[in-house]
């Protein structure tokens, strides 16, 4: 084995603190507010629109339901509390998202930890963006195949972008 698959992850147990959930492949489409048992979701019913997850780095809350389609297309969701993370956090956890396929960041007030990392089934929590932690766990999620409820289904929705829903906000599909 050489040097660099050392540290490779072939599994999102090996990743440490990683909490596992077990929502089933692929959930209903709902334009109904959802009630998650995890804050921010992992999983479930979700908005038949998802957030844009193109390396997506988003200045508001965004919507839980449309934040969960993009979980089920095989995105990372990154959330921070804007009040506990300092401008040099948000920065690095910009750098991880930006411009990076199948990942997304966007804050969250009252977020019970400093910086959640969400992905299908997956949690982890850190206190600084520099945590080795969310670079492994971001590396082996996005899009993983293995993992994806629905691998190959596009992150890509511009309207999504200028336009985003955030939290407390309903539907486009009405409901």
């Amino acid at each position: 084995m050489n040097r660099a698959d050392a540290d490779k992850v072939t599994s999102a147990e090996q990743i440490a603190g990683m909490q596992a959930y077990d929502y089933p492949n692929g959930q209903g489409h709902v334009a109904t507010p959802v009630d998650y048992p995890e804050s921010p979701p992992v999983g479930g019913d979700h908005d038949g629109e998802w957030a844009d997850c193109t390396g997506t780095v988003y200045s508001v809350d965004i919507r839980n339901e449309n934040a969960v389609h993009s979980l089920e297309h095989g995105a990372v969701w990154i959330t921070y509390d804007p009040g506990r993370v300092s401008e040099d956090d948000i920065a690095t956890l910009s750098e991880l998202v930006d411009g990076t396929s199948g990942r997304m960041l966007s804050p969250r007030p009252g977020l019970g930890a400093q910086i959640s990392l969400q992905s299908w089934n997956n949690q982890l929590t850190a206190e600084a963006a520099t945590d080795p932690r969310l670079q492994r766990a971001a590396d082996f999620l996005t899009l993983n195949p293995e993992i994806t409820p629905e691998p190959g289904a596009t992150c890509e929705n511009p309207a999504f972008i200028s336009t985003p829903l955030v939290a407390g906000d309903a539907s486009r599909a009405g409901g």
